[in-house]
Formats: C-alpha cells, structure tokens, sequence
C-alpha cells in the first residue's frame, strides 16, 4: 500500500487529558507521529491540534473517526499537502567564531531567507521558516560547514486553502438545528 503524509486536524475544547486520549488511537494502530502542534484556533474558545502521519487512506480514514469519537472532540479531519498551506519553524545554535569564520555569512542568511534572532561572543541562532525540506537543506549545509550545536525544529502548523474554518461549517449547521429544536 501506497504511504502518503496526511495532515490530521483536530477541533476541541482546551481539555485536561485530551492529548494522551489522541496519541493513543494512534498508538494503538501502531503509527508513528511525524509533527504534532497544538495552539488556539480562529474561533474563540476551540483549539486546534495539528498532526501530521505516513499511512495510507483506508487506516487515516479510520483514524479520524476514532478521534471523532472522543468526547471532548469537536471534529478532526484529514487533508493532504496540496490541500493546505503550511509551514514548520527551525533554530540552529551555532559557535559564533565558527560562522563569523564563514566568508559569505549574509548570502547563507540571504540564499536560505533564515534571519539572525541572537548574537553573542559564544553563539549564533538562526531562525529558517519554510517546508521541512528547506529547513533539513540549511541544517545540512551547516553541520557540513562549521557544525550545529544544537537544532530543534517544530511541528506542522497549516490551514486549509479554503475560504474558512472547517469547523465554522459544522458549528453553524449545529446551530440552525438547535434553533429548529427550539422553535
């Protein structure tokens, strides 16, 4: 079977727990979590998880169903690259006589759009926002040239292409039918 990164978004209430209940579906299938990022979302109140995994359609699709079905859970979806734009954040720590030693410092800086957070007489840090391949590309070419002290990259962060929030849909229509409950 054909393996494909899929994008797992994930609506909810800020939940005590909620995080552990998550990893375990995907513990339970046996699949690893490439990125995962947590933050609050367009809607006041509802946070979104943002989880990125390598499997194939049949068992994403499952996977989002059984998240579905977690009590504290809004809706979670699944959506592929080219429905998405997204970003990941690294930071390289480096030895400041290291990159000084560097003869074309502001075209690595330039030619990688990274930008220079911090410096002092013992170290550098970089900051390169991009897709993961940009950003494992500079780590590369850093650790080949002067070494990197330490390195840390973040998880996914991604919205969709369309024109609002998935879960804005979903509220909406919850809401007409309670109304209609109502009346």
């Amino acid at each position: 079977m054909d393996k494909t990164l899929y994008t797992i978004t994930i609506f909810s209430e800020n939940t005590v727990g909620l995080l552990s209940q998550v990893t375990s579906v995907f513990v339970r299938r046996q699949l690893n979590i490439e990125t995962l990022s947590v933050s609050a979302s367009a809607l006041e109140g509802i946070h979104k998880f943002t989880i990125t995994v390598f499997c194939d359609e049949e068992t994403i699709k499952k996977v989002v169903l059984q998240i579905d079905k977690r009590v504290d859970v809004l809706k979670s979806y699944y959506n592929t690259n080219d429905e998405l734009v997204f970003q990941e954040i690294a930071l390289y720590k480096l030895s400041t006589p290291e990159f000084l030693k560097i003869s074309s410092v502001e075209e690595l800086v330039r030619n990688h759009n990274a930008r220079i957070l911090d410096i002092n007489e013992n170290s550098v840090v970089l900051e390169k926002t991009g897709h993961y391949q940009e950003t494992q590309d500079l780590f590369e070419q850093l650790s080949k040239t002067i070494g990197v002290l330490q390195f840390i990259r973040s998880g996914r962060v991604a919205i969709t292409k369309s024109k609002i929030e998935r879960l804005s849909d979903m509220l909406a229509e919850l809401d007409r039918k309670y109304k209609r409950n109502e009346e």
